[in-house]
């Protein structure tokens, strides 16, 4: 059975498995058929009809990743809006996020969360998902508004399947409502960037209240007929094991996971030499090239980086499969969507020059919700700004410089911290490194540098800084260097250079 990918398809019309293959499978799980999946959307969806839940209802989704989340997620999405959030949020946060979407229900495991629970409003509904025997789920009802049933029905492809949030850096989050069709297009330009097929079984390791874990690992995968692996998160000892057992034929992360297996691969040596991965997928954030070499040469498997935005549904751009080339350093080009590069007064630039990356394409959300004041800076003549620095190469291949907000302004140089990233990441005794902006009262700016060491390994100040001597001009040297146990992380993994100052405590130097 081969789904008919349009932009008039939900995410029940994107199953493309035949109905004995199996869809989804985890640890300890007898895993669900494709056949069983669609039924028991519906038989989901249905329930929550029961429930009063219907259209343009916001779903608020509390779990940890596994086949039970992906189910919930999915008749959400076909009932209402889904609306997953990070089950390890603090009850203050799960608060916010219920009144900023108006949630009317929210759905979690039988054991519950306490925090997710604890911060409900009275006129949420309380639904409880509980695992069957044979991989499916049951909802009841176990609390909250009363709400009367509404007849049977499922969403439409203009419906919005989920809402997200922008990670919210530095003001207040904004909503990105991302509609079927949006989803749908998302799932298309990655089967078509990875030639995806039934035969591919996909590690899900992403956390799925992320779009990188929902599209890139999961929907894409459903769409393409294959099998999504799916064990309860992320877990660095467990992968090999998995590995070894359920045999994926590709994963997709962010670099910070591929840092942590780079760091036990030596250990599971015979878990990489069975293993049929044919590809290893990167995105979120920028992959460093030396850690792009590390992984393609324990794995023996290409490495692709990806450039990815919740505003696109997911993926914007890529490296290729080979035997097209896939270039280190770069994002690839576009699949399925244009990509420009954008000056401030809104002209597209020519090839070569640096500017604001743009994109454009049927996966791109239609807006943010209700804030046009972020709609008019955001979009341009059809084009998203991305609010990333890059350049296209002659053929087409991204290369990202930085967030233009995260580019550090040392009394007038611009300075990207990736690049002083990417130096300190080669040294030998170097295993993470973030550069980042230092408030100065002479300069505005001044850049310094956060690095975790490698086990055993010792360095200081002045080697650090002759090192980047050797490759870096003089005024993007980093003045100071802070050695931690760990770079403090948001949610997904990614790191938090624009908050590095206040976390180090770092004031305005003279």
């Amino acid at each position: 059975m081969t789904a008919t990918l349009t932009q008039s398809t939900t995410l029940l019309d994107l199953f493309a498995g035949e109905d004995d293959q199996i869809a989804l499978i985890a640890p300890s799980y007898p895993g669900i058929t494709y056949r069983q999946l669609r039924q028991h959307v519906v038989e989901l969806a249905e329930t929550l009809n029961q429930f009063g839940i219907g259209r343009g209802d916001r779903i608020a989704i509390a779990m940890p990743n596994g086949v039970e989340m992906i189910l919930t997620y999915l008749a959400a999405a076909m009932c209402g809006t889904a609306a997953p959030l990070n089950p390890k949020y603090k009850p203050e946060e799960f608060a916010f996020y219920y009144e900023d979407t108006q949630a009317a229900a929210l759905i979690t495991l039988n054991d519950g969360i306490e925090a997710a629970l604890s911060s409900v409003t009275p006129d949420m509904t309380l639904i409880k998902a509980t695992a069957k025997s044979d991989g499916t789920l049951s909802f009841e009802k176990t609390g909250g508004a009363d709400r009367s049933p509404k007849p049977p029905e499922l969403a439409i492809p203009e419906d919005v399947a989920m809402i997200l949030h922008t990670s919210g850096t530095t003001s207040r989050p904004k909503r990105v409502p991302i509609r079927h069709r949006n989803l749908a297009a998302s799932a298309k330009n990655i089967i078509g960037t990875y030639s995806l097929t039934a035969d591919d079984r996909a590690l899900c390791i992403m956390p799925l209240f992320h779009v990188h874990g929902i599209v890139a690992s999961m929907l894409s995968t459903l769409a393409s007929g294959g099998t999504v692996i799916c064990p309860n998160g992320f877990n660095a000892m467990e992968f090999w094991r998995i590995l070894t057992e359920f045999k994926p034929t590709w994963y997709s992360a962010v670099p910070t996971m591929h840092q942590l297996l780079l760091s036990r691969a030596e250990r599971n040596k015979e878990a990489i030499a069975a293993s049929p991965l044919r590809f290893i997928r990167s995105s979120s954030s920028s992959l460093p090239p030396i850690v792009l070499e590390r992984l393609e040469q324990t794995f023996n498997a290409p490495v692709l980086e990806a450039y990815s935005m919740t505003e696109a549904a997911h993926q914007m751009t890529s490296n290729p499969m080979p035997p097209a080339a896939h270039k280190a350093g770069t994002v690839g080009y576009g699949h399925g969507v244009e990509v420009g590069i954008m000056d401030e007064e809104g002209n597209l630039l020519a090839q070569g020059e640096l500017g604001e990356v743009v994109v454009r394409g049927a996966n791109v959300v239609d807006g943010y919700e209700n804030n046009p004041e972020a709609n008019a800076k955001a979009f341009t003549n059809g084009w998203f700004r991305t609010g990333d620095q890059g350049f296209l190469d002659p053929e087409g291949y991204l290369s990202l410089t930085g967030r233009i907000k995260e580019l550090i302004n040392r009394g007038g140089e611009k300075i990207s911290p990736l690049e002083v990233d990417n130096i300190l990441l080669r040294h030998p005794a170097v295993a993470e490194a973030i550069a980042f902006a230092v408030p100065h009262k002479m300069l505005g700016e001044d850049i310094h540098a956060a690095i975790v060491l490698k086990e055993n390994a010792t360095t200081d100040d002045k080697e650090l800084r002759d090192y980047c001597a050797e490759h870096l001009a003089e005024f993007k040297l980093p003045r100071q260097f802070h050695i931690l146990q760990e770079i403090p992380r948001g949610a997904t993994g990614k790191l938090q250079r624009l908050k590095m100052a206040e976390l180090l405590n770092l004031g305005a130097e003279k």
